[in-house]
């Protein structure tokens, strides 16, 4: 597994700036000074205000005369949408998120690596039932949590003690020991899916399956989401199983 990043010899310094600043804004999710992006970035206080200034022109971050402080700005909104619009991912996973749901009577979500430590929520489908798991499309999450994270550290080239430290930074509402989540992990690569039964989130069942892109990178992943009482018996191993066959067609 690798981030979906690209390499470059030689990026061009300020479009990496300017990135930078806008994650860091959506990152503290508050209007913040000029002066504690610099600090908190590493950049010279001058060269952030010219980047700042500019993304405000575009409404890619916005100014507040009042304080003093940058936030993002509106433009992000409709640039997220002809994003969405125009995935090929996103538009061939609709119908199958759909059916899942349906079939399921369960929340399932499409999600893509925007890093090599967030995976973030493309497109959602819910049961018409009136009690659903409540995510929304935006969300992002660390990429080893859950059942899909499970799955990524299947599927990467960290070593043991590079999983234990990125696992120990991991939250979860009833934690699982490293070692009996070493042991899913190899079941997620033998199976390729994997079963989260209520360790991220208590009562909840998730289960989730890669979807490779076309260099064989697992950069992306669906996951269904319900009630642990609604899954019980085989219902959970129907549903993981149903997962991973939407996630091969993709990947197909």
């Amino acid at each position: 597994m690798r981030s979906p990043r690209s390499t470059l010899k030689k990026p061009v310094t300020a479009v990496s700036r300017a990135a930078e600043i806008m994650r860091h804004l959506g990152k503290v999710g508050m209007p913040v000074g000029v002066n504690a992006i610099a600090r908190d970035l590493n950049i010279v206080p001058s060269t952030c205000l010219h980047i700042l200034r500019t993304l405000t022109h575009e409404n890619l971050t916005a100014f507040d005369p009042a304080t003093k402080r940058y936030r993002l700005g509106p433009a992000l909104l409709s640039l997220a949408r002809d994003a969405l619009d125009g995935s090929d991912f996103v538009r061939e996973s609709r119908p199958r998120l759909d059916s899942l749901a349906e079939r399921h009577a369960v929340t399932v979500t499409a999600t893509e690596l925007d890093s090599a430590e967030r995976m973030v929520v493309v497109a959602i489908a819910r049961a018409r039932q009136n009690l659903s798991i409540h995510v929304d499309v935006g969300s992002r999450f660390p990429v080893l949590i859950s059942a899909s994270g499970r799955c990524y550290a299947a599927l990467s080239d960290w070593t043991k003690e590079e999983l234990r430290i990125r696992f120990s930074a991991l939250k979860w509402q009833v934690p699982p020991r490293f070692n009996d989540w070493l042991k899913e992990v190899e079941a997620a690569r033998e199976d390729g899916f994997a079963i989260d039964r209520g360790t991220y989130i208590r009562g909840i069942v998730i289960a989730a399956a890669p979807v490779f892109d076309s260099e064989g990178q697992a950069t992306r992943a669906l996951a269904a989401i319900g009630f642990s009482e609604q899954l019980a018996g085989k219902r959970e191993l129907n549903l993981a199983r149903d997962v991973k066959r939407a996630a091969d067609f993709l990947s197909a």
